[in-house]
């Protein structure tokens, strides 16, 4: 017993010779930045068809079909399709052809059908419908043969 309480009796003046510990705290800041950006993704090419009175060769066409493009985007972006520039037609088609592309967007955000640039506001994934339109004027006329152009999406 004389030696229980020496213990007691020396842990108490241990204890009341060292003051206790102050506990203290610090903060640990993150940081950190997303620049806006997209990712586009083809997912089919278009499929363009001829008209009746052969002046229109376009994916609005009975039996043509939209390119699709998948884009993924922070937001704070523009989409765009550049003009059409590079053209394949048969030799024997030998008159001008106005080529227009145009997109729309369903997803995230819906953008109706256009051919200006135009802003994605919202963040996340939408799928854009890629169509393009060839048409001739007055009495000219689409030739037979195979056509192809290729219209660039652009997400800026």
């Amino acid at each position: 017993m004389k030696f229980a309480r020496a213990a007691i009796t020396a842990s108490l003046v241990v204890g009341a010779a060292c003051p206790p510990a102050s506990a203290t705290t610090g903060n640990v800041l993150f940081n950190g930045s997303i620049t806006a950006t997209c990712t586009l993704t083809v997912n089919s090419n278009g499929t363009m068809t001829v008209s009746s009175n052969l002046q229109s060769l376009s994916s609005h066409n009975a039996g043509g079909s939209a390119g699709s493009v998948q884009v993924d985007t922070t937001g704070g972006v523009q989409l765009s399709v550049d003009p059409v520039t590079t053209t394949t037609v048969p030799a024997s088609d030998v008159t001008a052809t106005t080529w227009t592309p145009t997109f729309a967007t369903t997803g995230a955000q819906t953008i109706a059908e256009t051919g200006s640039a135009t802003a994605l506001t919202v963040p996340g994934t939408s799928t854009i419908a890629v169509n393009l339109a060839g048409t001739k004027s007055g009495t000219n006329r689409f030739s037979a043969g195979s056509y192809q152009a290729t219209v660039t999406v652009r997400c800026e």
